[in-house]
């Protein structure tokens, strides 16, 4: 569980370390403030990835041929670098998967990439998390994963390219040895 009286200590410090005075007017609560954003924004910290699946698992049965796929696209999400602690955002995920036999419900699609997003993480391994979510709930290991995203630690510091977009993809089972299949999946990305 996120410890919201430690943020709290720690933001102050921090206030502080900055040269500013925790006690003014405009700061007084923001150590709070923090502290119950982070609880927010941190959700995905408090579950594992067989949590999360457990969570979002309801599904139905269908009559699949093993070409059907399903995609759910432009799924918006934002996460944390865990580098930096700076947001990752503008983000789009598109999930893919192979049914056998059931079908996850589609909301249950999005709220897996929203929750695995909310943790410090990297681009990557969002992409590895729904991945592995989603073949735990849809019981399926055919899955791919797309997402495409700024950074904030490469458009506001550093080397200060704010159009630059991270694209990054996580194929697993057919989607990762099936050519074809692979292929329908990208042009179905720029539908």
């Amino acid at each position: 569980m996120i410890d919201k009286q430690a943020i709290k200590e720690h933001v102050r410090g921090i206030l502080i370390a900055l040269g500013d005075d925790p006690d003014r007017e405009g700061l007084a609560e923001t150590p709070e403030r923090v502290a119950n954003m982070y609880e927010e924004m941190f959700d995905g910290m408090n579950y594992t990835n067989q949590d999360i699946a457990e969570m979002f698992s309801k599904t139905f049965d269908i009559k699949s041929q093993s070409t059907d796929m399903v995609i759910v696209r432009d799924i918006e999400i934002f996460s944390h670098c865990e580098h930096h602690l700076s947001l990752m955002y503008d983000m789009k995920v598109s999930v893919a998967y192979l049914p056998k036999g059931k079908v996850l419900g589609l909301s249950k699609v999005a709220r897996i990439a929203d929750l695995a997003a909310k943790r410090l993480q990297l681009q990557e391994r969002i992409g590895s998390d729904i991945a592995d979510i989603i073949a735990i709930a849809a019981c399926t290991e055919d899955v791919a994963v797309y997402i495409e995203g700024k950074h904030s630690c490469m458009s506001s510091r550093g080397i200060k390219k704010s159009s630059s977009l991270t694209q990054s993809s996580t194929l697993r089972g057919r989607f990762r040895d099936d050519m074809a299949l692979q292929s329908r999946f990208y042009m179905q990305l720029k539908g």
